[in-house]
């Protein structure tokens, strides 16, 4: 488990964009599932209206969704930032949670083919026989693979399936050969693709990229936390949801340049500043500007596990839920 640092502490040295501070709350503390990936910059942003509201939150992070899920389970962090289909998963398995802020609806996630293996897999349907990266198993990347063969016709014995996490280990596997294919985030796909060690196969890193995919959009990075918390903790979770909602607006109205600045090094060092600048600028667009859940994403969301998971398929799943936009529109009034 690694805290966030620097980050959080750089960016809360801005204006303060509220009047005041709410009183001391308990400790909170959010995981998110690979803090340096651009999908989650909200969490980064998000600490300094945190502080500002006299909240007491605590960032820390996992290189991967699902193991952040299972810390909370645990009792070890109070919610999650990670993908929104967890929550029906989650509930397929008897585990109430629920998405209070949407931070897109796009998964910004490309699969990935190794430019030794891009001469025989050329779609989906080459995926049998193959070895498949993906985060962690159970993930998000876990699941949206397994979407993408199962509508090219192939069955989950076709395959294997590796945890590689993402970032280095994710592009070490596939230069070690261990993978000839694979699901992550920005920065790391830039890094393999400007590298030319691997090229996109498969886009779901805009809107229109994820509609050609999977058929519509996909509610993806979000906060979730147990429904039973935030019944017993409206005040705190209006609190949170407020923060985020924040720093959503704040990547609308300012460049990639000046976001990047915030970061520390690490986040952008390995791909290079310029590189991560131009994959930021690229997916700005895709986050929400409001933090509410699309009309048809929930069903979306539950049609692309049913597919690949019976047990989803039989449970009787309320996706009411599953999220909630009673706080965002609390910060929107």
């Amino acid at each position: 488990m690694r805290r966030l640092g620097t980050a959080a502490a750089a960016f809360a040295l801005g204006a303060c964009m509220f009047a005041g501070r709410a009183d001391a709350s308990e400790k909170i503390t959010i995981m998110v599932g690979g803090i340096d990936k651009i999908i989650y910059l909200p969490a980064v942003l998000a600490q300094r209206y945190f502080e500002q509201q006299g909240l007491d939150v605590e960032i820390v992070t996992e290189s991967a969704g699902v193991d952040a899920e299972d810390e909370m389970i645990a009792g070890g962090v109070q919610g999650v930032v990670g993908f929104y289909d967890h929550t029906i998963d989650l509930q397929a398995k008897g585990i109430e949670v629920e998405s209070l802020v949407q931070f897109s609806d796009v998964p910004g996630e490309a699969m990935l083919v190794s430019s030794k293996a891009a001469a025989t897999i050329r779609s989906p349907a080459d995926f049998k026989g193959q070895s498949l990266g993906v985060t962690s198993l159970g993930s998000s990347t876990d699941f949206l693979t397994e979407y993408l063969a199962a509508q090219a016709g192939l069955d989950h014995d076709d395959y294997r399936l590796q945890a590689v996490d993402a970032g280095t280990t994710f592009i070490d596997a596939m230069r070690g050969n261990r993978i000839a294919a694979g699901m992550t985030t920005e920065p790391t796909a830039s890094r393999l693709i400007s590298s030319g060690q691997a090229q996109v196969l498969v886009d779901m890193r805009s809107a229109d990229g994820v509609r050609s995919a999977l058929g519509a959009l996909y509610p993806s990075s979000c906060l979730y936390m147990p429904n039973s918390w935030v019944n017993a903790h409206r005040r705190e979770a209006a609190q949170l949801v407020k923060g985020f909602v924040m720093a959503l607006r704040y990547l609308h109205t300012h460049s990639a340049e000046q976001i990047a600045a915030l970061l520390p090094r690490s986040y952008y060092e390995p791909v290079g500043k310029a590189l991560y600048v131009k994959a930021l600028d690229a997916y700005l667009p895709s986050f929400s500007g409001d933090g509410r859940m699309p009309a048809d994403g929930p069903q979306t969301v539950l049609r692309v596990l049913s597919t690949i998971r019976p047990e989803i398929k039989k449970a009787n799943i309320d996706l009411t839920k599953t999220y909630t936009d009673i706080f965002v529109d609390k910060v929107a009034k």
